[in-house]
C-alpha cells in the first residue's frame, strides 16, 4: 500500500465502501538515468580511438619514445603519392607554404609534426621539411610508428642478407 494517502475527512471504517484519494508520488527513479549514461560513456570510450582524422600514410617503426606536448600540433603527411598535405586539406608546395606562413603569424610557438609514407622519395620529405622551415616554424618533428617490442626468451629479427651471386648448374 505504498503511496496510497487517505483523503481528509474519509467515511468510517465500517462503511463498506471507503473514499480515498491517490496522490502521485514526487520521485525521480534514477536507475534507467544511470543506465543510459553508463551506455552512453562506454559508447564514447570505444569510438574516440577510432575518431583520429589523418591522411592514411604507412609510417616507418621506430624504437623512440612518444613526445608529450602541451596542445595539439599541426600534422604535415606526405603519401605514397608524393601529396603533401596539412590535416586533412591537400596542398601543393607553395600553397603549403603561405599557409604555414598565416598560421606561424597566429601562432608563433605552434608545433609542427611531419609524417611520410615509407615509400616516399627522401628528397621530397626534404623539400616539405624546407618549406615548413622557411615558414618560421622551429618546432618540427618526424612522426613514426611505435615498433612493437620482442616477446621474452624470443629470438631476435634476422638482419637482412645480403644477395649472394648465385652459381651456375654444372654442366653435363
Amino acid at each position: 500500500m505504498a503511496g496510497i494517502i487517505p483523503a481528509a475527512g474519509a467515511v468510517s471504517s465500517n462503511s463498506k465502501f471507503r473514499r480515498r484519494r491517490y496522490t502521485p508520488i514526487a520521485d525521480i527513479n534514477v536507475t534507467p538515468l544511470v543506465d543510459v549514461m553508463l551506455v552512453l560513456l562506454i559508447i564514447f570510450m570505444v569510438t574516440a580511438p577510432l575518431l583520429q582524422v589523418g591522411v592514411p600514410v604507412d609510417l616507418p617503426k621506430t624504437s623512440a619514445q612518444q613526445v608529450g606536448g602541451k596542445d595539439e600540433p599541426l600534422v604535415v603527411s606526405v603519401n605514397a603519392q608524393g601529396e603533401v598535405f596539412l590535416g586533412e586539406t591537400k596542398y601543393d608546395i607553395a600553397e603549403l607554404g603561405t599557409k604555414l606562413k598565416a598560421v606561424h603569424d597566429e601562432k608563433p610557438d605552434q608545433r609542427v609534426f611531419m609524417r611520410g609514407d615509407k615509400s616516399v622519395d627522401y628528397g621530397k620529405m626534404m623539400e616539405v621539411m624546407g618549406v615548413v622551415i622557411d615558414s618560421g616554424f622551429r618546432q618540427l618533428g618526424l612522426l613514426g610508428e611505435q615498433q612493437t617490442p620482442a616477446k621474452p626468451g624470443a629470438a631476435p629479427p634476422a638482419a637482412p642478407r645480403a644477395p649472394t651471386p648465385q652459381q651456375p648448374a654444372p654442366r653435363r
